[in-house]
């Protein structure tokens, strides 16, 4: 048997010379996506101290918790963040002169701890907003052990932060890791103003240069793309936006980097779009055709 095996392991190492998708130990290693995993949870005790946990919070501990998660959670941090980074550098697209990686880590994590009071403001809103936009909400504590679009909202929001901070590799791990929990995907470049809610949410899409307003509602099956995926288009406005206090019904598309859904429009389920929708519209489908018509106030 093992004699029998040599020659596919020989092609097998042959291919990683052909093909490469291979990181070499030569190299700086990539982030963990495991580590990211176990980071994801421990910014989860965080968002929402005592949720997810099998002990109650101590009011009298709580600083002293607090600190202890923090200091924990920036070390896991700082050495996946300064891998993300060696990276970069690794391929060329950044230079950080060895140690700067880890310098540039380490305030890239400070700034992140500084930034949860806001991340965690915006998460009260969409908190609010789902317990608010569902009937079968009944409690805001359901809202947070349960809603799968509100998991998904928390991790873009951490995922986005980092983004900006233009850390390679780990907003999409992040993003891509939490799609597979929940069936939503968001990309972390994707901005999302306050007060935000997915209701269900299986199969959501929300692509990379999206741009959504405040007080927006959208349901399962939504898509916000692009009308095309020529690469050449990378660095360029490609999915639509999303004004303020908009309701996205189930199944909706809505294509394109210079289509722009008015404030206050309603889109129903099915709808297919590709232009713009002034303000204030209902759109539907009826008999094969959309319908579009001012919004009842």
């Amino acid at each position: 048997m093992i004699e029998r095996l040599a020659s596919p392991i020989a092609s097998i190492v042959s291919s990683y010379d052909t093909y490469g998708l291979i990181n070499h130990t030569s190299g700086n290693n990539l982030p963990s996506r495991e580590s990211i995993r176990q980071i994801l949870r421990d910014i989860q005790g965080l968002l929402f101290p005592g949720f997810g946990e099998s002990e109650l919070i101590d009011p009298e501990n709580l600083h002293l918790k607090t600190a202890e998660r923090v200091y924990r959670l920036a070390r896991a941090l700082v050495a996946e963040i300064e891998k993300s980074l060696s990276f970069t550098c690794r391929t060329g697209a950044f230079s950080c002169d060895g140690s700067a990686c880890r310098e540039m880590a380490e305030t890239i994590t400070v700034e992140f701890f500084s930034a949860l009071p806001e991340i965690r403001r915006l998460l009260s809103l969409d908190v609010e907003a789902a317990f608010q936009g569902d009937p079968a909400a009944k409690s805001i504590e359901e809202v947070i052990v349960a809603y799968p679009g509100l998991r998904a909202i928390a991790t873009h929001r951490v995922a986005h932060f980092f983004w900006n901070r233009q850390v390679p590799l780990i907003p999409r791990i992040m993003s891509e890791i939490i799609h597979g929990e929940t069936g939503i995907d968001i990309h972390p470049g994707a901005t999302i103003g306050e007060s935000f809610f997915i209701d269900h949410g299986t199969g959501v899409v929300i692509g990379e240069t999206t741009v959504i307003g405040r007080n927006v509602k959208i349901y399962q099956g939504v898509t916000l793309g692009a009308l095309s995926v020529d690469k050449s288009q990378g660095n360029t406005k490609r999915h639509p936006t999303i004004e303020d206090d908009v309701t996205i019904y189930a199944g909706a598309t809505i294509l394109g980097g210079e289509t722009t859904i008015g404030e206050g429009c309603i889109i129903g389920g099915n709808v297919w779009l590709t232009e713009s929708v002034p303000p204030h519209r209902v759109v539907y489908v009826k008999t094969g055709e959309h319908i579009i018509k001012p919004r009842k106030k």
